[in-house]
């Protein structure tokens, strides 16, 4: 023992190398070669092979070490085993607590974007179901718009029918044209923005499928997360998976994986603001249409109030002189029996006197006398002749003047059915039809 005391000078240093098993040390022993060893001949009886003395307490000696270097190399190895025992325990508990704040770290991190994403899906989803309201508006209002179109094509073929004179192109047909054009525009307007709208939708559901798909992920990601991080060193379904520390070659980087999140949340924005502002333009472009339609109509009416006006005007007027007219033409036709009967009463004087002078021409020889009775016959019967030329001018005047009254007549009546025909045209037919002019509301796709 006091060998041993003096062969251990000092405490073996802790190793942190694994331990492991030293070969095992070999010891030449010196054999009998010299000349006083029994290696040699025998020389007498039993001196044959035998160790001497100093052979044996070498060998016992080297005994001694062996067994001492074996003991302190297994105290070494027990030492170190649990040296390393306890530094290998506290560095997986540290590499495990570490990992497993990593893990709920990188739990934040998908909680917050999937929380930034299904919050981006439900803006786009609720977007979405306003542009869709908006496109509905719409296509009421397209809709609307065909009611007043057959309106005022009716109205230009209705006023197709008037008759001359009244077949004019006057202010109430450029108003009616200007209105039908003014729809047409419209209408081409309302089927552009019907069909952007249309895209803008599209959009709004693939940046949404988009968001969704990521947000999918994420909660698939965050629930195998959630899974890891509930591990422990108790759990019973951990096993061993040798393979699984290779990264995958498609793997991505924490700055491409937020990255990829934030590009899709700034182009789901971008093309929800995009679809705010489409909403404001359609209810601009609704509100300023019906305004514009309604301007437009209240033009048309007031124009075919004019019209009206002028129309019922022209044919009182036309009727009172219609009125003058027939009573001239009885005055006149009146006027012709008095000449008739002036020259009727101026044939028998005629008559008489040229009895006279007929009669007194048979007057025998000398009796054959110009005397003052002949003269004054003479000029009875040129004054008679004279009454009835002047009475029959003037009642050739006066039968053509009555023709005159009646093509006159026959005039001022056309007239009047014309601007009676025109007048129902325009107050029946048109202004009735214009009584069923959508309102403001139909025409800003609201019913």
């Amino acid at each position: 023992m006091a060998q041993t005391d003096v062969l251990l000078t000092k405490q073996p240093a802790p190793q942190t190398i694994p331990a492991c098993e030293l070969p095992l040390k070999l010891y030449d022993v010196a054999r009998n070669t010299g000349a006083y060893t029994s290696s040699g001949l025998a020389t007498a009886g039993f001196r044959t092979a035998k160790y001497l003395v100093d052979e044996w307490f070498q060998n016992c000696y080297a005994s001694y070490y062996q067994a001492f270097a074996d003991r302190d190399q297994s105290e070494r190895q027990r030492h170190e085993s649990r040296q390393l025992a306890a530094e290998t325990e506290a560095l997986a508990q540290r590499t495990q607590a570490d990992s497993t704040r990593k893990v709920g770290e990188r739990l934040q991190d998908i909680h917050c974007w999937k929380s930034e994403l299904q919050r981006e899906v439900g803006e786009l989803v609720a977007e979405t179901e306003l542009l869709l309201a908006q496109k509905q508006r719409l296509e009421r209002a397209l809709d609307a718009t065909a009611v007043p179109f057959s309106i005022v094509t009716d109205n230009l073929q209705c006023r197709e029918r008037r008759q001359h004179p009244d077949l004019v192109s006057d202010y109430v047909e450029k108003e009616l044209l200007k209105e039908a054009e003014l729809i047409r525009n419209i209408q081409e307007l309302l089927k552009r923005t019907i069909m952007q709208a249309v895209n803008q939708i599209r959009l709004n559901r693939e940046h949404k499928q988009v968001c969704e798909m990521d947000w999918s992920d994420k909660v698939e990601a965050y629930n195998i997360d959630e899974t890891c991080a509930g591990y422990h060193n108790q759990s019973t379904a951990v096993q061993f998976h040798p393979h699984s520390t290779k990264f995958e070659e498609s793997a991505s980087t924490p700055e491409t994986w937020a990255k990829f999140t934030q590009e899709n949340l700034v182009r789901a924005e971008r093309e929800r603001l995009a679809s705010c502002n489409l909403r404001e333009l359609i209810d601009c472009i609704l509100q300023d249409t019906a305004e514009d339609l309604r301007l437009q109509c209240d033009a048309v009416n007031l124009a075919f109030g004019r019209r009206l006006e002028e129309l019922e005007d022209a044919r009182h007027k036309l009727e009172h002189h219609l009125h003058k007219t027939l009573r001239e033409i009885t005055d006149q036709e009146h006027n012709i029996a008095e000449l008739k009967q002036a020259i009727k009463d101026k044939e028998v004087p005629l008559k008489v006197a040229e009895t006279r002078l007929y009669q007194r021409s048979h007057r025998p020889n000398v009796e054959l006398c110009r005397d003052t009775a002949q003269l004054r016959l003479v000029s009875e019967v040129e004054e008679l002749n004279m009454s009835l030329s002047a009475l029959r001018e003037k009642l050739l005047e006066a039968e053509q003047s009555l023709r005159n009254l009646e093509d006159t007549r026959m005039s001022l009546e056309k007239d009047i059915a014309v601007k009676t025909n025109s007048l129902f045209i325009d107050r029946q037919k048109c202004m009735t039809h214009r009584a069923h002019y959508p309102t403001v509301l139909r025409l800003a796709g609201y019913q």
